[in-house]
């Protein structure tokens, strides 16, 4: 039975926001940036995250893991059977992400496939053995432009996420992976704000040891912590993934750029024909033309674009929306 779910007001949007921005950020922290009572927070927030408005993870770098391959994938389907296809792929436990685009008829999926066997078992055997499956076209992440990870939807002024951000070292250093912090990755993936406590006690560890492997593996950005909301319950409208094409020379330039604007989600250099993938969010469709033509019109490097617009996000940061199918 599925859960009744709160209804939002600005108060709780804007707590939603500070999480977005810091998933542990404490609840005395979030009302002191904010401006409320810790206890406000705690009310507000409790029954959020308790009918899975809000719901906190965590996903590996794969920068830092040299077997993860990370992977967008463009499959199109019969569009009588995309909504089974798209519940099949939120099912994998190396989907991060499952929209449905366009018309009906494609699905982007972005994977963490533990491997080259996992890698040519889907795109070798799985997806040739579905009839309902078209084609589809496969592209390498080569590189994820982590200032997107901040995305707050817009909702707080740069002096309150600053507050809630802690101030990393000048250059973090990358922790050796221990046998412990994979214990503990698989534990924040399932609940990104259980407490060093619980954690400790899920590894077979101490609190005090828990908390320094976490700080380790996140201010080492081995680790992302996130916090997944429907990007609908704070105003968004219109989402889209725009398949960018950019001067080789300008990549890099033009990925940091775009990955730090206020409606871009996630930024990643990709292979493939489009060598840029952004993932918008806006409050309109009015509000994403503006984006295409003020902020992508005014970059001069990019020499094609595809817009496909989000009709349904089924999965995202690895968490299955409910109700999304």
């Amino acid at each position: 039975m599925e859960k009744v779910r709160h209804q939002m007001n600005a108060t709780d949007s804007r707590i939603a926001a500070a999480l977005l921005a810091a998933p542990r950020a404490s609840w005395r922290t979030v009302g002191r940036v904010l401006g409320i009572s810790e206890r406000t927070v705690v009310r507000r927030a409790a029954p959020l995250f308790g009918d899975g408005t809000l719901r906190a993870t965590a996903v590996r770098n794969a920068a830092h893991f040299p077997d993860l391959m990370p992977l967008a994938l463009r499959i199109r389907c019969r569009p009588n059977r995309i909504s089974a296809i798209a519940a099949t792929l939120a099912r994998r436990p190396d989907t991060l992400w499952v929209d449905v685009l366009g018309g009906g008829d494609e699905i982007c999926t972005i994977l963490h496939l533990d491997g080259p066997d996992a890698r040519n078992n889907l795109l070798l055997r799985d997806l040739p053995a579905t009839p309902a499956v078209r084609s589809w076209t496969s592209h390498v992440l080569l590189r994820v432009f982590p200032a997107a990870f901040d995305w707050s939807g817009g909702l707080l002024t740069e002096a309150e996420l600053a507050g809630l951000r802690p101030h990393p070292p000048a250059a973090p250093a990358r922790p050796v992976l221990q046998p412990l912090d994979h214990q503990l990755i698989r534990a924040l993936t399932e609940d990104g704000r259980a407490s060093y406590t619980d954690l400790a006690r899920r590894v077979g560890t101490t609190a005090l040891t828990a908390r320094r492997r976490v700080e380790a593996l996140v201010g080492g950005q081995v680790l992302r912590l996130a916090t997944e909301v429907d990007l609908a319950r704070l105003g968004v409208r219109a989402e889209a993934l725009l398949w960018v094409t950019v001067a080789p020379g300008a990549l890099e330039e033009t990925g940091q750029q775009l990955s730090r604007h206020p409606q871009v989600r996630f930024a990643a250099a990709t292979t493939g024909s489009a060598n840029l993938l952004v993932a918008v969010a806006a409050a309109d469709l009015d509000a994403l033309y503006r984006f295409l033509t003020d902020t992508i019109g005014a970059l001069e490097h990019i020499t094609a674009l595809e817009v496909t617009p989000i009709l349904t996000g089924v999965k995202r940061t690895g968490l299955v929306r409910p109700g999304s199918l």
